[in-house]
């Protein structure tokens, strides 16, 4: 049988994972203190955009947990380092400039560990390129912060320093480098809608499946087919009952096969009951594996062509929104009874 649906790669992955929504929850309180602290209009204005922005980055940093399918706590180091920072902040030990010269520090690491996730992303599996994908943009608004916060560093700076403004090309240069930047980056990494709305949450599972079962058909290494099936297991399970809980009772008064789709995820979850039993080893592993991906894909049609259509007609984009929201907050609870039974 497959001995354990646990990895540790991955599960340092989610670690980190919940590292950065520690931190982002710091940032937003942060630009909170600074837009408060702030008797310069135009410099409040840019924090308050900063706020803004990063607002939005926690609901795809919460989104990105979720498709990841892994729920996990912050480091207790990172937990720590937190606290202290969050003191010190809300204190007068420090003056405004050297505030936001550490908030800049705070944002350097936001973007490393950003981009940490995905070089490891790149090393453990497509599959968890595909449910971090959100991340850029999130990686890309930290980089253009980081250039924002040089030119607000610059500005309380020369103030702190001499009771006189700086220069007034520093704006500018900022922006120049804002475009450079994305010249580097590539201007394809832009944020999409700041929701996402159910039947674009629910094809991001059905593509990061659609990536397990080619990861399992393409190898044959035994420990390898144990962390892939093992995700798959966990994401499948998950999704199967969150749209039991949320979903298809949502659209049971106007979409008419709903019970078809309750019956063929009964069967799915038999399914992987017997493949968890089996050694990946076993001859049997990977032709149960191909009957499971054909019933998935079935299912997975039915639900695209059949019922998205259904959705879309009834209900408008913000209602959509919210069957999201609360398919996602459905999600992240059984994530966390699933690991806490592991």
């Amino acid at each position: 049988m497959v001995a354990t649906l646990e990895d540790t790669k991955r599960q340092a992955i989610a670690t980190k994972l919940a590292d950065m929504k520690a931190l982002q929850n710091l940032l937003i309180a942060n630009e909170q203190l600074f837009i408060n602290s702030c008797n310069d209009s135009e410099l409040a204005q840019r924090f308050r955009d900063m706020l803004d922005d990063d607002r939005k980055n926690l609901g795809v940093l919460e989104t990105t947990i979720v498709q990841y399918g892994i729920q996990a706590e912050p480091k207790e180091t990172s937990t720590k380092m937190i606290e202290e920072v969050q003191k010190l902040m809300e204190g007068s030990e420090l003056t405004l400039f050297e505030k936001v010269g550490q908030h800049e520090l705070l944002k350097h690491k936001q973007t490393m560990a950003g981009l940490l996730i995905h070089k490891a992303a790149q090393v453990v599996g497509a599959d968890i390129e595909a449910a971090i994908t959100p991340l850029n943009t999130v990686n890309f608004e930290n980089r253009a912060h980081q250039e924002q916060l040089k030119g607000v560093l610059e500005i309380l700076g020369v103030r702190e320093l001499t009771g006189k403004d700086p220069d007034q090309g520093v704006w500018a240069r900022v922006q120049d480098a804002m475009a450079a930047m994305t010249g580097i980056i590539g201007g394809a990494v832009t944020r999409s809608k700041d929701e996402m709305n159910i039947t674009e949450i629910i094809s991001m599972d059905h593509r990061k499946t659609d990536t397990l079962f080619m990861e399992i058909a393409s190898t044959d290494d035994p420990q390898k087919l144990q962390e892939f099936f093992g995700q798959l297991y966990k994401d499948l399970s998950v999704h199967a009952e969150a749209e039991e809980q949320i979903v298809y009772p949502a659209v049971r008064s106007y979409y008419g096969n709903t019970e078809e789709l309750y019956s063929e995820q009964a069967e799915m979850k038999q399914m992987l009951a017997q493949i968890k039993s089996l050694n990946p080893t076993s001859s049997d592993f990977k032709a149960q594996i191909k009957q499971l991906q054909t019933a998935v894909q079935d299912h997975v049609r039915q639900e695209e062509n059949d019922m998205f259509p259904q959705i879309r007609r009834n209900l408008s984009e913000a209602q959509m929104e919210q069957l999201a929201t609360q398919f996602k907050e459905a999600k992240s609870t059984l994530q966390q009874e699933m690991a806490n039974q592991s």
